[in-house]
């Protein structure tokens, strides 16, 4: 007989203290998977992993320190608390890398979209709320030699490269993952990125995005909004020029323009809306299909600059979560692995509050290993969230606040940490000031 999954609610809640995100997961998996019916594999009766077993201790592993193989994966299994509150049995190292080419992974994308919309909504912006605005971008994610549906060409004469990309949109007022999709490096973004356009939403692409103009008139026609920046040498042929507010000087912006794209007539663009920002030495260019009484030039600078959240949670995913060793190596596996760990940075969102910093991840899994204990991990948690509002708000201040102060209120302490979070940038200014001020002393 086929082994059924462990009936809900038999531990009590202080066993499960210490395994609430594994907890909320499994919850999901059993809403998703109830009515589903599952594929003839998982209904034989030699097989006894079910799926919820599976992607639980797939979870596991990618939350827990120490297991990071699937001969960790296998040993752990056998673990009596394991068993208990992640899967029901132990787990042979083959029946775990049989069971990535026999689940749908389109069933954990209803996991994934549930959990993204349980995340509390930040408090809207009236000028921003009639869009829903997702920054657009992929990243490459290196593959393994036996990995051949992500071999593509390119690179070095002789030298194949191979690697799988993550294609993700996010929603950059509420910060958090929408949209994913893994395909083969070589496959095209924009490509990707149409297979995924909805209506009502606001795109905030990179100069990629802007290569091909037709995309354009097509969004537009999809009822989407969108700032996409163009490159450099893009051809702009503009037709009526249009007003700047304070509140745009203020912003850097320098021009705005209703104009076409492109220089040939079978080329060129719908009639788009290019705003022209001036940041240190370049010139960004930005083209939108909104009117400037629907979202103000200075408004199209802020939304650009919010794209760079996407860009930090890649870092996060590969570097903070540590995504980077792949343990299946199927395109099926790879995406399941991938969606894994996107409901895995949903459920630390959910459950802290904020995406977890490198300390706060530290501490997560100190707590996930009985190391530290739940009082431990709140009053932690509440502690780094109370110094990064503080960090936010000495950003918010002028950059002369930074600066050290004749009279020695302000220690060279205090402008190291503003050097820190203005970027390298001020490395050398920071060295300047020390000989330049000889009432500055260093520490």
């Amino acid at each position: 007989m086929p082994r059924t999954p462990p009936a809900p609610g038999r531990l009590c809640e202080k066993d499960l203290g210490q395994w609430k995100p594994l907890r909320s997961f499994r919850r999901h998996l059993e809403k998703v998977f109830g009515p589903q019916p599952t594929g003839p594999s998982w209904q034989n009766p030699n097989r006894r992993l079910v799926e919820v077993d599976y992607l639980s201790l797939f979870l596991f592993g990618l939350l827990n320190p120490v297991a990071q193989t699937l001969r960790g994966f296998a040993e752990a299994s056998r673990l009596d608390r394991v068993q208990k509150e992640v899967c029901s049995r132990a787990v042979a190292r083959s029946t775990f890398s049989d069971a990535q080419h026999v689940l749908d992974p389109a069933l954990l994308e209803k996991v994934f979209a549930d959990l993204s919309a349980q995340l509390p909504a930040t408090p809207p912006d009236a000028r921003l709320d009639q869009w829903q605005w997702l920054a657009r971008d992929g990243s490459l994610f290196r593959a393994l030699p036996r990995m051949a549906w992500a071999l593509y060409g390119g690179g070095n004469p002789g030298s194949p490269n191979r690697a799988a990309r993550l294609h993700l949109s996010l929603h950059v007022l509420e910060d958090k993952p929408v949209q994913a999709a893994l395909r083969a490096g070589h496959q095209c973004e924009r490509a990707v990125w149409q297979e995924q356009w909805e209506k009502g939403a606001g795109y905030i692409g990179d100069r990629y995005f802007s290569q091909n103009y037709k995309l354009f008139e097509q969004l537009d026609k999809k009822g989407c909004a969108f700032v996409i920046r163009l490159m450099e040498k893009t051809i702009i042929e503009a037709e009526e020029e249009l007003p700047l507010s304070e509140a745009d000087r203020a912003a850097g912006v320098v021009r705005q323009a209703w104009a076409h794209l492109g220089g040939q007539l079978k080329y060129r663009s719908m009639r788009l809306r290019v705003v022209w920002i001036e940041h240190e030495s370049k010139t960004l260019m930005l083209a939108t299909n909104l009117a400037p009484e629907t979202l103000p030039a200075d408004l199209v600078g802020e939304l650009y600059r919010k794209r760079w959240r996407i860009e930090l949670f890649f870092r996060w995913v590969k570097c903070i979560l540590g995504c980077g060793h792949w343990l299946a190596e199927s395109q099926r596996g790879a995406t399941i692995q991938i969606y894994l760990a996107l409901i895995a940075s949903l459920l630390l969102q959910l459950y802290s509050g904020r995406r977890p910093t490198k300390r706060m991840m530290e501490l997560i899994r100190f707590y996930l290993m009985g190391w530290a204990s739940a009082e431990e991990l709140e009053r932690g948690l509440e502690r780094y969230r109370q110094e990064l509002e503080r960090r936010k708000t000495s950003l918010k201040r002028s950059p002369r606040s930074f600066l050290c102060r004749a009279s020695g209120r302000r220690s060279i302490v205090s402008f190291r940490r503003g050097c820190a979070w203005f970027g390298r940038g001020l490395r050398s200014a920071h060295n300047t000031i020390l000989l330049a001020c000889p009432a500055v002393t260093t520490l």
